[in-house]
């Protein structure tokens, strides 16, 4: 069967059908804030945002959407907005006439799964009559009990689940469409991904892909592990658009954003000199211009081939520039082994501290996530062989921390649920005394 690639139109940006890789983010800001929200709209589309999403977490944050891109229009900036959508419906059919673009797991729309495509119908119908387009969003953690009674909770379970609702959109004759299909396992995000678009190519259509590796954490791992999965999937000319999902300001993400799209656009190289593979084993040397360009460049470098198991270990060496200019020596300086020992961890192959899942925080979130995320880090950074996920809000914290261990999720009102797995232990927990709580958890516990 011939393979016809679609393209969606997100406002006046067209995704997919061998366009270039549109970078995008979202706003932390709670969106009933507007003036707070739109200079954050601002900040970022200066910064080189090509798409912004917004959460909406219900009917009465409808209104400040309406406001937020109001004022972002009368500044001069149509950036696209997307709304993003949780569970309601309701909330999804009022704002998309508003916004270029609505978010939705349909899945999550009712548990009766017969209702839930009835629904996903009336939206599809409202977004086709105000030319607003649809990313359906399946994420590891949260695909809901029809399709993980039939499939597991597997990458396959979520690529079935994807190609159904595709299934819809096409039957419906709506094209504006963009899937993602996301986890905070990277193994787990690049199955999900390929199995997805073998079976949209094998239908002979196939819709753009919005990539990214969820609650990736922040710091050099969460750009690691970003890098890993999304030029995994880029290399393989899979992937049309990208988010990198970092606990941090959102202008943090674009960076790195801009560098994947930028490589995979063939605008830029990496700064390896040289490679040489002996065994399973590579040696690199590069000469980087920063710390940052070689953490990036080493994790596209090598990161699909240790994920796919192609080799099972690296050494560098050379030199990268300081802030001041100055070289510093990748082998002298640690930071060769602490890189190896960063994208081993990212693709799965070998784990020397904990491994943590961390959203990036939006409107929903009612605590402060980075300064948590923080904390939980320093208490338990001596640890091995644990997974611990530092989640934003109990909307979609428990369901998409599906690798974790251990959960620490905001409630609002200065409290935190505390998670073994999916089973919370504690809820109601004082923020000031829940990383302690979690920490005594953990070490109580006779598993680690």
């Amino acid at each position: 069967m011939s393979k016809c690639t679609m393209a969606a139109r997100v406002g006046d940006v067209l995704i997919g059908d061998g366009g270039h890789i549109v970078v995008q983010t979202m706003c932390d800001t709670h969106t009933s804030d507007v003036e707070a929200t739109v200079a954050q709209c601002v900040r970022l589309a200066e910064a080189g945002a090509e798409i912004i999403r917004v959460t909406v977490p219900g009917m009465d944050d409808v209104e400040s959407v309406r406001r937020i891109k109001e004022a972002l229009r009368a500044k001069g900036i149509n950036t696209p907005l997307v709304a993003d959508i949780h569970f309601s419906s309701n909330t999804a059919f009022a704002v998309a006439p508003i916004v270029e673009k609505v978010r939705v797991n349909p899945g999550n729309f009712h548990k009766d799964h017969s209702e839930a495509i009835r629904r996903f119908r009336e939206l599809i119908r409202i977004c086709a009559d105000n030319g607003t387009a649809i990313r359906v969003g399946v994420n590891h953690g949260s695909l809901g009990d029809y399709i993980t009674n039939l499939y597991g909770d597997t990458p396959e379970a979520m690529a079935k689940a994807a190609m159904e609702w595709v299934g819809i959109c096409a039957e419906e004759d709506f094209h504006d469409v963009v899937v993602s299909l996301k986890s905070s396992n990277t193994r787990v995000m690049v199955d999900a991904y390929r199995c997805f678009n073998s079976e949209m190519t094998a239908a002979g259509t196939v819709f753009p892909l919005h990539l990214g590796v969820t609650e990736a954490g922040n710091g050099d791992s969460g750009r690691i592990k970003s890098c890993v999965g999304i030029s995994t999937l880029l290399s393989e000319g899979i992937g049309d658009t990208i988010r990198v999902s970092l606990t941090e300001d959102p202008e943090a993400e674009l960076p790195v954003a801009r560098y994947l799209a930028a490589r995979y656009e063939r605008r830029i190289v990496s700064s390896m000199t040289s490679v040489s593979i002996q065994g399973r084993k590579a040696f690199a040397t590069y000469h980087s211009p920063s710390f940052e360009t070689l953490l990036m460049d080493v994790s596209c470098d090598f990161g699909k081939r240790l994920l796919d198991k192609e080799l099972d270990d690296l050494e560098l060496s050379g030199e990268y520039m300081d802030e001041a200019g100055n070289p510093v020596s990748i082998e002298a300086s640690g930071k060769g082994a602490y890189l190896v020992d960063e994208l081993m961890q990212a693709a799965r192959r070998r784990f020397y501290r904990p491994e943590y899942i961390s959203c990036p925080g939006c409107g929903r979130t009612m605590y402060d996530l980075k300064a948590a995320l923080a904390e939980v880090k320093a208490k338990t950074s001596h640890m091995k062989d644990v997974v611990i996920a530092v989640m934003g809000c109990v909307v979609n914290g428990p369901g998409e921390m599906a690798d974790a261990d251990w959960g620490y999720v905001g409630e609002g009102n200065g409290k935190v649920s505390i998670y073994k797995g999916r089973t919370p232990l504690m809820r109601h927990v004082p923020e000031n005394e829940a990383v302690d709580r979690l920490l005594e958890l953990i070490e109580g516990d006779g598993s680690i």
